[in-house]
């Protein structure tokens, strides 16, 4: 049998903490060279001005160690396992400390709440963090933040359409969400679009996509080319940079699929703002 790899939960959540700082201060390195990219393309004044002002931010923010935005989100921290390795101690606990104290050391935003519904009191630690563990056939273990705002996740969506929908119901749907709500996301976007699954695995594809990276092709042509379109279809909206109008409203649209019912179709969209904060690092 091959040989067990223990790591301990503290040099996990300490990795997150890390992680979790430089994602809310430092912007993800292809997203400013998409901004940077975007700017020598967009036609648009005012569209110029937008994208001027946030790579400016970006640089303020990187050199002053102060956040990107002011909304720094609730943290997502995904972390895959290889089938080798064995967690010792409890995750979540030290995860929520560690993102607890990054936090008050960092003097980021505190923005969870005890309870949607029944206690909307802060809970003055920005935790607890939303944690997801998968495991795999890696030989290492691969963990992500992500920093989300609540300007881009409530203009996110996820709809239950017909098989026979396909790529065109995928592209209607898209547009029409960038067309109502994609301004209040802060553009130019990064897209997730997560198919397959079930009604509650297909917004977590979504936001995994957003961890692809932006100038990157995938692997898979069809992914590849599906990429584009809605890329293109987004652009074409006109709405631009800020949504004051322009050519560029969004920067990439990611796509990861998966297998689901023979009737069924679900399609989710997470929007991820001009601010796309996350990071990804393995442990070997």
């Amino acid at each position: 049998m091959p040989e067990v790899i223990i790591k301990s939960a503290e040099e996990i959540a300490s990795l997150v903490a890390d992680m979790v700082g430089e994602s809310a201060t430092v912007l993800r390195a292809d997203v400013r060279e998409g901004l940077s990219d975007a700017r020598k393309r967009e036609r648009s004044l005012r569209g110029k001005v937008v994208l001027d002002q946030l790579l400016k931010n970006a640089e303020i923010a990187s050199s002053d160690d102060v956040p990107i935005c002011q909304d720094t989100g609730t943290v997502w921290v995904r972390v895959e396992l290889g089938t080798r390795y064995h967690i010792e101690g409890d995750l979540k606990h030290a995860v929520n400390e560690a993102v607890e104290r990054v936090y008050r050391d960092k003097g980021l935003r505190m923005s969870v709440v005890r309870d949607a519904l029944f206690d909307r009191t802060n809970t003055q630690t920005n935790t607890p963090v939303f944690l997801d563990i998968e495991y795999s056939q890696r030989d290492d273990i691969e963990v992500s933040v992500m920093l989300k705002g609540a300007g881009s996740d409530n203009a996110s969506r996820l709809v239950m359409l017909n098989p026979d929908e396909g790529v065109e119901g995928i592209k209607r749907e898209l547009v029409a969400l960038v067309r109502e709500k994609a301004s209040m996301a802060c553009p130019p976007l990064v897209i997730g679009v997560g198919v397959g699954g079930s009604f509650d695995k297909a917004p977590g594809l979504a936001k995994r996509a957003l961890l692809k990276p932006i100038n990157e092709v995938d692997n898979d042509e069809r992914v590849a080319a599906l990429e584009n379109e809605l890329l293109e279809a987004v652009n074409a909206t006109g709405m631009g940079p800020g949504g004051l109008g322009g050519d560029i409203t969004a920067l990439a649209v990611k796509v990861l699929t998966a297998p689901c019912h023979i009737a069924a179709f679900p399609v989710a969209i997470n929007m991820g703002c001009s601010a796309m904060r996350s990071r990804t690092a393995t442990i070997r």
